[in-house]
């Protein structure tokens, strides 16, 4: 399988799994929420200041029905992240090419240790 290919898939698994399986997630808290609910430093929180952004708290402002809602936050975030990432490795891999040029009149091996 080619990387692209590879990519490609691994791409839409993760839309898949964060648009559409994220629809019957529960709804209950997880593990730390629920346990900073029982021991009661929960109420000490304080609201973060991008409370108000589009996607806050896993649900996208707008859409009233609470599980689309979720879907469609997940799939935004893994669409971010997906351009990040790949804008991060397309960054490198082309500093790497510009830094390291393939010198094809040269017949020794750059990459090779020198012999003493």
């Amino acid at each position: 399988m080619s990387r692209r290919a590879l990519v490609l898939v691994g791409l839409l698994v993760a839309l898949v799994l964060a648009g559409g399986v994220s629809y019957w997630a529960s709804s209950a808290p997880d593990g730390l929420n629920k346990v900073a609910s029982d021991e009661g430093f929960d109420e000490g929180a304080k609201d973060h200041r991008l409370d108000d952004s589009p996607f806050a708290g896993y649900e996208t402002s707008g859409v009233g029905d609470s599980r689309l809602s979720g879907g469609l936050a997940g799939v935004v975030g893994v669409g971010v992240t997906f351009l990040l990432v790949g804008g991060l490795v397309w960054g490198v891999r082309r500093r790497n090419a510009s830094t390291h040029p393939t010198d094809s009149s040269d017949s020794s091996d750059s990459r090779e240790p020198a012999r003493p």
